[in-house]
């Protein structure tokens, strides 16, 4: 009878504690792991959808090469004596500017560049000392 009143339960706080943190540890690191694969997955769309529209603007810009080379000039192609420039939009930010001279049956692009179209404002709000 003696044995039984000094029976005391094994004391499990301290591994409880220990599994609760792992547990909790183990359920950030997941959370995390969840919101840079979301994070990668929308950049690797916009990447896509980037050169996507870049070549939809190559392919468009090369088609009206051919038009040139056979001798037919589209509408919205300028012609300044040899050279003929036009432009193929990429988005609604950036433009495909091509530059081309035509010499007979040859021609050399002068220029097939992507420039941007937004408006560029500086940040003027910095405070410099000018050392006075």
């Amino acid at each position: 009878m003696a044995d039984r009143e000094r029976f005391s339960p094994p004391v499990v706080g301290g591994t409880s504690l220990l599994v609760i943190f792992a547990v909790l540890a183990l359920t950030v690191f997941a959370l995390l792991s969840l919101s840079t694969a979301l994070a990668n997955d929308r950049l690797s769309s916009a990447a896509a959808q980037a050169v996507y529209d870049y070549y939809q603007a190559d392919c468009q810009a090369e088609a009206i090469l051919a038009q040139l080379r056979q001798g037919r000039q589209p509408p919205g192609v300028a012609r300044q004596g040899d050279v003929f420039a036009y432009s193929c939009p990429i988005s609604d930010t950036q433009t495909l500017l091509v530059e081309v001279r035509l010499d007979g049956d040859a021609y050399t692009v002068l220029r097939w560049q992507a420039v941007s179209t937004a408006p560029w404002h500086p940040d003027d709000s910095l405070n410099l000392w000018d050392g006075g």
